[in-house]
């Protein structure tokens, strides 16, 4: 089979595109005919060593994609022969991600996709979908699971609802029935959003966004799921309810924290850090239950008519992929691997 690998740590041009054998599925685990691999930013920093230990002497990267299940090992129905699957978390730990024409993965890691959904919706779920989930299910009065009405009453503000999470935390959002407001920095990136699904989209470089959302939602935002915590807090306190939470899932800027201690214990604001590794089997679990339903109703659309354009590339062009995601390309970056 045709693979990418790496056997350092360093710029995507480490990255090599060549034949391996064909891997055997162990017990309860699945191989994947892989049709979509999905790159996200924690693919690249992993490839370059940011925060990511390298733990064996060859990677193939990527934690999400999309294809079908050709093989099972011992312990595993039969039945899931054939089956169309979404994939998450399949280079956490684990030496084979997904930038491969095959990959193994543990069953449960491999999630059923409606016939009608097509791959690269599959593809673009994983880390943006789990992630969103993750933060919409924080707060200190729930809900902890998602479904239609879950967060009916609720308000969410979604900052950068452009970006991949922020596309997710939208849709899902809207699905479970709560109010989006979504931050953009961009009459382009408004559109992306509106497309998405947010009932409302505010330029935060214009005008006095705070006094804007406050006049959309006067007692404040339930829960700010934020991409960018150093850059935007000022704004997220400014909105947030007494008892809100701010569900941070990076610090895109890298701006300094810098929290003022009285203002947050008069708001009783709950914060609230998230990472899927460390998140916990049981919330992994639940998300992905949670994530499936929401793609069973449709729920979960990718493309540029939905506010997440594509951006393709072919195997053995992983290289531009990783180059595009690192210079925050507006999109979701997919790599096709077989037709």
């Amino acid at each position: 089979m045709k693979a990418i690998i790496y056997r350092h740590n360093g710029a995507p041009d480490v990255l090599r595109f060549v034949d391996r054998d064909l891997p055997v599925p162990g017990p309860g685990e699945v191989r994947v005919r892989v049709a979509v691999s999905g790159v996200n930013p924690t693919d690249w920093q992993a490839r370059s060593g940011v925060g990511h230990p390298k733990r064996f002497s060859e990677v193939t990267p990527h934690l999400d994609g999309a294809g079908t299940v050709d093989a099972v090992g011992e312990g595993v129905d039969q039945s899931r022969l054939g089956q169309r699957v979404w994939l998450f978390m399949a280079a956490a730990g684990r030496p084979t991600g997904t930038a491969a024409e095959f990959t193994v993965v543990p069953a449960e890691q491999a999630v059923r996709l409606p016939d009608e959904v097509g791959f690269d919706v599959g593809a673009s779920l994983g880390v943006p979908a789990l992630t969103a989930h993750r933060a919409l299910t924080v707060a200190e009065d729930g809900p902890r699971r998602l479904r239609p009405g879950a967060l009916g009453g609720r308000v969410v503000l979604a900052a950068g609802g452009a970006g991949a999470v922020g596309h997710a935390v939208i849709q899902l959002a809207r699905w479970a029935g709560a109010t989006v407001i979504s931050t953009v920095s961009s009459p382009e990136k408004a559109r992306l959003a509106t497309a998405a699904g947010a009932h409302h989209v505010i330029n935060y470089r214009e005008g006095d966004p705070a006094a804007e959302i406050r006049r959309i939602t006067p007692d404040g935002v339930d829960i700010v799921a934020e991409v960018a915590l150093g850059a935007n807090l000022a704004l997220d306190l400014a909105v947030l309810r007494t008892r809100g939470t701010i569900a941070t899932y990076a610090n895109d800027g890298g701006r300094p924290v810098e929290l003022n201690v009285p203002q947050n214990m008069v708001l009783n604001t709950r914060f609230q850090f998230l990472v899927l590794y460390t998140a916990g089997p049981e919330a992994r679990t639940a998300a992905v239950q949670d994530v499936a339903a929401a793609v069973h109703d449709g729920a979960l659309p990718v493309g540029e008519e939905h506010g997440l354009p594509l951006i393709r590339f072919p195997l053995d062009r992983t290289t531009d992929a990783h180059r595009a995601v690192e210079s925050r390309a507006v999109g979701k970056v997919v790599v096709d691997v077989t037709s």
